[in-house]
C-alpha cells in the first residue's frame, strides 16, 4: 500500500520524540524492576531470565554468602553476560541492551536499599503471582515496543542461536524453562509450579500487550465520492491510500474502493469524515497489529 511518506526520506526522531521514547523505555524498566523485586524475589518465583537466576542464587547461597542480595547477583550476572555478548555477538549486543540491563540491576539494588523486604507483601501467593506476571509482562512489552531488550538470557539465546541450530525463541524458552524448573528443587514443589505457571502466563501477557500497543485500524471504503475522501486522507491525516474501481452486483453502479490504514486514535476521525462526505458509503473496519511499511513498522 502506498503511503503519504513513501517518497520522503525517513525523518530523524524529534527532540520531544526522543524525550518521550526514553520516558517510555525507563517506565518499562521501572515496571519490570518493580515486578521482580516486590513480587518475584520475595516469593521465589523464578520465571526465567537473569532475575530468575539471581533469585535462585540468593536462596541457594544465602547461608554461605548472607551479605549478597538478589540485586547484587543480578548486577554481577548481567555484567558477565554483557561482556560475553559484546565479545561474541558484537553489534547485536547494542547500547540499548547494555543501558536497560544496567538500569534494571541498579533499580533492584536501589529498592533493596530504600524498601528492604524480608517476606512477601501479602499471604496470597496467587495474587502475588498475578502482579509478578502483569508488571514484568507489561514492562517487557514496553521495552520490546521501544526496540530494546533487557539483556540477560536474551544474550544467552542469541549466543545459542549463533552456534547451534536453535532459533532465538526456542533457545530463550529452553533457558527460561531450566531456570523455572530449578526452583522445584531449590525452593519447593509449590513455588516451582508457580514459577512454571508464571513463565507460560508471561509469554501470553507480553504477546497480548504488544498486539494491543501495535493495534491499528484497516479501512475499506466503498464510495461514489472518492475525491474528497482521498483528499482528506492525504492532506489532513497525512496518510496514503490505495484505490480501485468496482461495480455493485445489485445496482451495477460504478463505485470506488479505497483502502487505507491508520492509528486507533485516527480511526474515529476518519469514520466520521467519510460519513459526513458520503452518508451512503459502505465502510469495513478491521483491527490489525501487523502492518509493515513506511509510516508504520519497518520490515
Amino acid at each position: 500500500m502506498e503511503t503519504a511518506k513513501s517518497n520522503q526520506p525517513q525523518k530523524k526522531r524529534s527532540f520531544w520524540g526522543t524525550v518521550t521514547y526514553f520516558l517510555m523505555l525507563n517506565f518499562g524498566i521501572l515496571l519490570l524492576a518493580s515486578g521482580i523485586y516486590f513480587f518475584k524475589a520475595t516469593n521465589g518465583f523464578a520465571t526465567g531470565g537473569v532475575s530468575g537466576i539471581s533469585i535462585l542464587f540468593a536462596k541457594l547461597l544465602g547461608d554461605v554468602l548472607p551479605g549478597i542480595t538478589q540485586g547484587m547477583y543480578m548486577t554481577a550476572i548481567n555484567i558477565i553476560l554483557l561482556i560475553l555478548g559484546v565479545i561474541i555477538l558484537g553489534k547485536q549486543c547494542g547500547l540499548l541492551t547494555i543501558y536497560c540491563s544496567i538500569v534494571l540491576s541498579l533499580e533492584n539494588m536501589l529498592f533493596e536499599y530504600v524498601l528492604p523486604l524480608s517476606q512477601p507483601l501479602t499471604d496470597e501467593p496467587v495474587l502475588e503471582l498475578v502482579y509478578a506476571v502483569m508488571l514484568t509482562g507489561i514492562g517487557s512489552a514496553i521495552i520490546f515496543r521501544c526496540n530494546a531488550s533487557s539483556g540477560g538470557t536474551d544474550i544467552v539465546a542469541l549466543i545459542l542461536k549463533k552456534y547451534t541450530s536453535l532459533n532465538t525463541g526456542t533457545a530463550l524458552l529452553c533457558s527460561d524453562l531450566v531456570i523455572a524448573a530449578s526452583s522445584l528443587f531449590i525452593y519447593d514443589i509449590k513455588t516451582g509450579l508457580f514459577s512454571l505457571l508464571g513463565l507460560f502466563a508471561k509469554v501470553f501477557v507480553v504477546d497480548d500487550i504488544l498486539d494491543s500497543m501495535n493495534m491499528c485500524k484497516a479501512f475499506t471504503i466503498i464510495t461514489t465520492k472518492p475525491e474528497e475522501i482521498e483528499r482528506f486522507i492525504m492532506e489532513e491525516m497525512k496518510r496514503g491510500a490505495t484505490a480501485y474501481n468496482a461495480e455493485g452486483t445489485y445496482s451495477h453502479m460504478e463505485k470506488k474502493v479505497i483502502i487505507t490504514v491508520c492509528k486507533r486514535t485516527e480511526a474515529l476521525r476518519l469514520r466520521r469524515k467519510v460519513k459526513q462526505i458520503d452518508p451512503s458509503a459502505f465502510i469495513i473496519i478491521t483491527k490489525t497489529s501487523e502492518i509493515m511499511g513506511k509510516g508504520f513498522r519497518d520490515v
